[in-house]
Parts: structure tokens; C-alpha cells; sequence
């Protein structure tokens, strides 16, 4: 299979396995940060996850994985030795290598907010502040990655013009709520709805230019 290929069905696969996770996590009663709930009830409810925590994050790994190899492969197909071009794919991948790595820390701040809930609860405002705040700045890398590929993509005619306004509307969503996330340490996030509408758009180019990649 050549690296493509792989990279649209990766793409694909991160969009499923992401909503697939989320839906467990959300199942098994994980406090969402920027939700808004009051310290002791995020601390009883992460002192309650026990495994309904491990069970979705099973699936994490795979995600970063099919990810990484959907960036990878799109580097490859929008590199054409040019230097209007080359320089936006690179800083495309690199957001989303930055991403990968953020959020491996979200993930695991998650399981030590857990513990602590169980074993040193005046440990847990500490842990859920970093967790609030690392996953608000964690969305500029998603922006930085859609700017990246959408201006090579658009700039080489690879995507059509509606892929490019949502990548580029999407990358602004993402970036404004990241710029927001010191004032969401307390959990509370007054303007969640932007970056949630940010992902979905994230989600949606994703599978977009998995697609396209597909189809080469």
C-alpha cells in the first residue's frame, strides 16, 4: 500500500476512532474540561471512573498513530520541491506532530487527576487547572496544522474552494479559543461552543483530504 493510501484511510480513522473515544469517555462519566462543573464534582466524579477511564483510552495510541501517518502521507503528496509551498506543508505537519505530543500529556494528566481524586484529593485542583488550560492551548496546534495543509492544498489546486474556507475557518475558530484558555483554569469556558464547532471542522477536512488522498 503506498503511503498515500494509507494516509486517507489514517485520516479516516483518526475522525472515527476520536468520536468513538469520546463517546466512551463521555459514557463513563469523564468531567469534559471547559464543562463548567464544580471542583467536588469533578473530583467524585474522576474518584469514580476506575476503569471506565482505561477502557477508552485503550483506543488513544491508534489515534495518534493513524494521525501521524495521515500527516506524513499528505506531506509527501503536497511536496513538490517549491518554497511557497513545501514551507506551509512543513509547518502543517509539524502542528500536528505538536498536537500528538500535547495531547499525549492531556491524556495523561487525566489518569494522575484520577489517582489523585482517590488518594490526595488536595491534589486535584492543581491537576485539573493544568489539564483546563493545556487542552485549550492544545487547539493552536490543530490551527497551525489546518493553515499549513490548506494553503499548500489550495495554493497546488489539490482541495476545491469550499475544503479551503473550512480549513481556513476552522484554523481562526481553533486559534480563538486557544488564545482564551488561561481564563478557562477553573474549568469554565464561556466561549467552548468556538472550539467545539473548530473540531468538528477539524474533523470534517480531515476526512475530506482522506478522501482526496484516497483517490490519488
Amino acid at each position: 500500500m503506498i503511503i498515500t493510501s494509507l494516509a486517507g484511510a489514517g485520516g479516516i480513522g483518526f475522525v472515527a476512532l476520536g468520536v468513538l473515544t469520546n463517546i466512551g469517555y463521555l459514557r463513563g462519566g469523564l468531567p469534559a474540561p471547559g464543562s463548567g462543573k464544580p471542583l467536588k464534582e469533578v473530583t467524585d466524579a474522576l474518584a469514580a471512573m476506575g476503569d471506565r477511564l482505561k477502557r477508552p483510552s485503550v483506543l488513544v495510541p491508534a489515534t495518534w498513530l493513524f494521525l501521524t501517518f495521515f500527516a506524513a502521507g499528505l506531506l509527501s503528496a503536497l511536496w513538490r520541491g517549491e518554497a511557497r509551498t513545501d514551507g506551509w506543508a512543513l509547518a502543517g505537519f509539524a502542528g500536528v506532530l505538536m498536537q500528538n505530543a500535547t495531547f499525549m500529556v492531556v491524556e495523561a494528566l487525566r489518569f494522575g487527576a484520577a489517582s489523585a481524586a482517590v488518594h490526595h484529593r488536595g491534589s486535584v485542583p492543581g491537576l485539573w487547572a493544568v489539564t483546563n488550560v493545556l487542552f485549550g492551548f492544545n487547539q493552536a496546534f490543530l490551527a497551525i496544522a489546518l493553515l499549513g495543509f490548506t494553503v499548500a492544498g489550495s495554493s497546488l489546486d489539490f482541495i476545491p474552494t469550499w475544503h479551503a474556507w473550512l480549513g481556513y475557518a476552522s484554523a481562526a475558530l481553533l486559534f480563538v479559543s486557544s488564545a482564551a484558555a488561561p481564563y478557562n483554569v477553573d474549568g469554565t469556558n464561556r466561549i467552548a461552543i468556538t472550539g467545539l464547532v473548530g473540531w468538528l471542522g477539524w474533523a470534517t477536512w480531515i476526512v475530506a483530504y482522506g478522501v482526496a488522498l484516497l483517490n490519488l
